[in-house]
């Protein structure tokens, strides 16, 4: 997987780490950060910045607010989650309004997830 690490993105991952969404804020220093499953922020793999990843389980949670909404944004967001699923990625999205109004229901969900990748 390491050959898969998108060197040229580190400069705009790590600007994404420091101005991160209110949602992204809310579920890294609400539940990923301490989660027991290692989740990493704003990782560049393959050619995409995932917003977290966790490499144990190989899931990555991306968080969607209105700019995804678009024709076009839907068809990037497909073409982006086939390719990490061909690489054996598990991909899960959650609207910003989930997360900033029903974390819980999120955080369930995810444990539901992780549960049954580690298996």
């Amino acid at each position: 997987m390491r050959d898969l690490y998108s060197q040229h993105l580190v400069s705009r991952a790590r600007e994404l780490r420091r101005n991160m969404t209110p949602a992204e804020r809310k579920l890294w220093y609400d539940a990923l950060r301490s989660h027991p499953v290692k989740f990493r922020r704003q990782v560049p793999l393959a050619g995409y910045i995932l917003d977290f990843y966790a490499p144990s389980v190989r899931i990555c949670i991306e968080l969607d607010g209105a700019s995804h909404d678009s024709p076009e944004a839907q068809a990037y967001d497909r073409e982006r989650t086939r390719v990490l699923e061909g690489l054996g990625i598990c991909v899960v999205r959650f609207r910003n309004e989930e997360v900033l109004e029903k974390l819980p229901a999120v955080l369930t969900a995810l444990d539901i997830l992780v549960k049954g990748r580690q298996a």
